[in-house]
């Protein structure tokens, strides 16, 4: 299945910085023919017999060049996650209404993975290349970091995995704009707000004020802030997380949640009407 793009009687550059530069195809795979070998072991051992028929593969070569030039997720292992090499694997997702494949059926979902050997963080040798229907499989190949993710693109660096803002929420992205123009120029770079989202949950939990205020639209806003006395860098410093109240249920979903050390900030978000913590139920934003 690992296949490298060859010109006649010309050298094969894998990575030249590295060394890998072959005469031919036959000291190429030799060269990579352990690792493929144990990535393709991997494979089979994971892989489900309900699965896309291995003999119908080639059906959906054409799905390789668009999972390696526009993939939805990148991921990287480093040496010894999957093999003793560091490896990227690139994957998109297909459905019916996609026009680079005429054998995915109405209503089905298709993954294309690639693993590849990256070179100048682009796919110069190909491992393994395969489609499936099944999530699960996709899971196990969705390890390490991940480099690059098409539906994160936009999602304002201060988005913490759980809240609506990851997912690009108009309401969460709207507000949460807003509270970036407010901010002083002093305060907490938006960039470090992910290693203050311990704190998230904490203020939920055990919050010093709830205010709940009505907006424009009709929303139901419950803002729980949080003194933080234990940080060890930071004095002066609170923590906010703003959710969206459902009427009927009593319950909360979180749009955003950010630390800030700017106390006219803060003097914002004491709108409306002061609650008791008992008062509310929360829940996540899924």
């Amino acid at each position: 299945m690992p296949k490298a793009k060859v010109a006649d009687n010309s050298p094969i550059i894998i990575d030249e910085p590295n060394g890998l530069v072959f005469q031919n195809e036959d000291d190429l795979y030799k060269h990579f023919s352990k690792d493929i070998k144990k990535i393709e072991s991997l494979f089979t051992g994971w892989r489900r017999t309900l699965d896309v028929p291995e003999e119908d593969f080639d059906k959906y070569d054409n799905l390789l060049e668009p999972t390696l030039e526009t993939p939805d997720e990148i991921w990287h292992q480093s040496e010894g996650e999957m093999i003793n090499s560091p490896v990227s694997v690139y994957i998109k997702v297909f459905d019916e209404g996609d026009p680079d494949s005429d054998y995915i059926n109405e209503s089905d979902i298709l993954y294309y993975v690639a693993v590849c050997y990256t070179s100048d963080n682009l796919a110069s040798f190909i491992y393994l290349h395969f489609p499936s229907k099944d999530l699960d499989l996709v899971e196990k190949f969705r390890e390490g970091e991940l480099k690059y993710s098409k539906a994160l693109e936009g999602v304002p660096e201060g988005a913490i995995e759980g809240d609506a803002l990851f997912e690009a929420d108009e309401l969460a992205l709207g507000l949460y704009d807003a509270m970036i123009k407010l901010r002083s120029a002093s305060d907490i770079p938006e960039t470090d707000f992910i290693s203050f989202a311990n704190y998230r949950e904490l203020t939920v939990e055990g919050a010093d004020e709830i205010w709940r205020k009505d907006d424009m639209m009709g929303n139901v806003l419950v803002t729980f802030v949080r003194q933080i006395d234990d940080h060890p860098d930071e004095t002066n410093l609170y923590y906010l997380v703003v959710t969206l109240e459902d009427t009927p249920s009593n319950s909360h979903s979180l749009l955003f949640s950010f630390p800030t050390k700017d106390v006219s900030l803060v003097e914002r978000y004491r709108q409306g009407e002061n609650l008791q913590a008992d008062e509310v139920i929360h829940e996540s934003s899924h």
